[in-house]
């Protein structure tokens, strides 16, 4: 019996390192996607730089610069032009559609063109993934040359969301699996094999704890199941305090409910089949629990 409790105590020892160490590499994993969020940010700052380059191209400035994109939020960005210029607004359009595909959390946005006199708002328009959301005003109009900004502000949700959903959902799959492991680790009160502990003297009488049996000179008494398994316990450790709790536990635990007085009823079960032999007794220690007392 201590061989087996011992071999599944440390299988579930096991198990719960396993669900431990899987529980970290969630949560390693969940916060590894900070460093893959901030490649894609600056992905995205590079994307934007490329719409502002192309916008100035189809100005037909080739020369003067971008200034550096200026994050003005935490998912809005600006993109600023060294010189005036002028856009066709279709072109915008299509060139931030383009370019920001390529972006795999732009799902969707909105885009200001600002005069950079007073921020007035000279041209805008919102992108969706679903394109029947799209907002897209006024094409075919050239806008004047003058200075522009053009903010870009991105819906915040998507990478949060993204990140949540990762890690609740890694979590609750944790969770499912390590309730199927530590129900297949609970230990069960079977009996040990023949190879370990099978007949077990007690005094005059011999209990063959395989096949439920009390032997008594010749003759043999059947045990229940319930029975054999407290004997064996008794038999494992004779003249020794059992403590009542030890008892409940080993015995009923598997079953999910403790009744204390089922404890008692195979107490006097077990020592009515043991009476025949007055050196065997299982007495009761007040305040701790049972002993089996075999005199010599």
């Amino acid at each position: 019996m201590h061989l087996i409790r011992n071999h599944l105590s440390g299988k579930r020892k096991y198990l719960f390192g396993l669900l431990v160490l899987s529980f970290i590499s969630v949560i390693c994993a969940a916060f590894s996607m900070d460093d893959s969020d901030d490649f894609d940010i600056s992905r995205r700052e590079v994307l934007l730089r490329r719409i502002g380059h192309e916008l100035l191209l189809q100005s037909g400035d080739s020369t003067s610069r971008v200034l550096p994109v200026k994050k003005i939020a935490e998912n809005e960005y600006q993109i600023r032009f060294e010189n005036d210029l002028t856009f066709q607004p279709d072109s915008l359009v299509n060139t931030t559609r383009r370019l920001l595909a390529k972006d795999p959390l732009a799902r969707d946005y909105v885009v200001n063109v600002l005069n950079c006199g007073n921020s007035s708002v000279a041209y805008g328009y919102a992108i969706s993934k679903n394109k029947k959301d799209d907002i897209v005003a006024c094409i075919g109009r050239r806008q004047p040359k003058a200075c522009y900004m053009i903010n870009v502000k991105f819906k915040s949700a998507v990478i949060i969301t993204a990140k949540n959903a990762y890690l609740l959902g890694s979590l609750s799959f944790l969770a499912f699996v390590g309730l199927i492991f530590l129900r297949s680790a609970k230990p069960r009160r079977a009996l040990p094999d023949s190879k370990h502990t099978n007949m077990f003297p007690l005094g005059s009488v011999l209990f063959d704890a395989k096949n439920r049996k009390l032997i008594i000179n010749g003759n043999t008494i059947d045990l229940t199941g319930t029975e054999t398994r407290v004997l064996l316990i008794f038999a494992l450790s004779p003249n020794e305090t059992i403590e009542r709790s030890r008892l409940q536990k080993e015995i009923w635990e598997d079953e999910g409910v403790i009744v204390g007085r089922s404890l008692d009823m195979f107490i006097s079960k077990l020592r009515k089949k043991l009476e025949f032999d007055p050196n065997i007794k299982i007495v009761v220690i007040r305040g701790k629990g049972y002993k089996l007392e075999i005199s010599a």
